[in-house]
């Protein structure tokens, strides 16, 4: 299936749904039903706080709220293509390796015209998971921003075009104290080309010890990412990030031992579409529609067909599936093991040309963690 044909037709991609019972109403609140904020989110919108958020689900999943057109139904969309079940599409296959796993949308009978992504929880089988969320990328703004929003971002962060990325937010584990150490979206913006190295170390600092085993493992993780975007030239990323988590109990033989198995060579590292109209006509039509308990997807003469499932339902055969591989994983895993996850994809576009901007953000990356790990 040729992907930009599929963005360039989402007004036919209404995805399934289904019905669930803890959708919080507004306000703090967030405890209805079982459902309550996400409590180890470290950046991105919060529930309570900004019109959209985070949620996590009785059933250990993240449910994020669609964004208002287009970005909401854009990043939707993603998903939904990205992560179909019916497609051999070498480039998404591999891609969806990359992304948590996707359950599909939901909503509450409550307020079925709210509408959720729902994701794999990639901190789940961590015991006490250090977090950090980096925006990768020269840009945070997308080509098809007012003239008052690219400077608001530039705004934010002026070093984003030199540095390539942005620390948006971390969650450390202190074994010391038992306890996490928060960094904000300010902290992050703090940081210049000459304290980069320093404070992107703090995330790997456990009070005691640096955890070059957790480096390690991840220099790895986005190396296969970057050789994705390297040998790709179909789409482009905007404010786009990176979610590292990795397990913040280590034991010394652990990190030895992932040293030894995983040296790290520092030279191994060296027009788009407008999608906004098609995507707000698919947003009206699912808030029309959403008196109805299920979607059906339509199909057109084999240009793009949806096999999606509603999201709860969809999968809890799925949901088990992947408990029971988690928990398999976690019983064999080293404490140095490491995830790296691309997430939000509110501003993605078709392209012909490589991602250069994405790219060049995660070659600085690799540089500073190198960095980091040769200290």
């Amino acid at each position: 299936m040729d992907s930009s044909v599929a963005l360039g037709r989402l007004e036919l991609a209404r995805p399934l749904m289904t019905r669930g019972s803890c959708l919080p109403e507004g306000g703090q609140s967030a405890h209805l039903n079982g459902c309550v904020p996400l409590s180890h989110q470290v950046a991105g919108h919060k529930y309570g706080v900004d019109k959209v958020g985070i949620l996590q689900h009785p059933d250990g999943t993240v449910l994020k709220q669609l964004q208002p057109p287009p970005r909401g139904p854009r990043e939707m969309q993603f998903y939904s293509m990205v992560c179909a079940e019916d497609h051999c599409d070498p480039c998404l296959v591999d891609l969806k390796t990359h992304l948590p796993k996707y359950y599909g949308m939901w909503s509450s009978p409550d307020a079925p015209t709210d509408l959720y992504l729902k994701l794999e929880d990639v901190t789940r089988r961590f015991q006490k998971p250090c977090i950090m969320d980096v925006k990768i990328g020269q840009k945070s703004y997308d080509p098809f921003a007012s003239q008052e929003k690219r400077e608001q971002q530039i705004r934010k962060y002026p070093l984003m075009e030199e540095i390539g990325f942005l620390v948006l937010g971390m969650r450390v584990y202190k074994v010391g104290s038992d306890s996490y150490d928060t960094y904000d979206q300010h902290y992050g913006r703090g940081l210049v080309k000459d304290t980069i190295k320093e404070g992107l170390s703090k995330f790997f600092y456990n009070g005691d010890i640096l955890r070059k085993d957790a480096i390690t493992a991840s220099i790895l993780k986005v190396q296969k990412v970057l050789q994705w975007f390297e040998g790709q030239s179909r789409f482009s990323f905007y404010a786009s990030s990176l979610l590292f988590v990795y397990e913040g109990v280590c034991t010394p033989n652990h990190v030895s031992q992932t040293l030894r198995e995983n040296p790290i060579a520092p030279e191994a590292c060296e027009q788009n579409n407008n999608i906004n109209q098609s995507l707000s006509t698919m947003y009206s039509l699912h808030k029309k529609g959403c008196g109805r308990s299920h979607y059906q997807a339509k199909q057109d003469n084999g240009v793009w067909s949806s096999s999606q499932q509603p999201n709860g339902n969809h999968s809890l055969a799925r949901l088990e599936e992947d408990r029971k591989e988690s928990k398999s994983e976690a019983g064999q895993e080293t404490v140095s093991d490491v995830e790296v996850k691309m997430i939000d994809f509110a501003h993605v576009f078709t392209s012909d040309v490589p991602d250069q901007g994405y790219i060049y953000g995660l070659k600085n990356l690799l540089k500073v963690l190198h960095q980091i790990l040769e200290e």
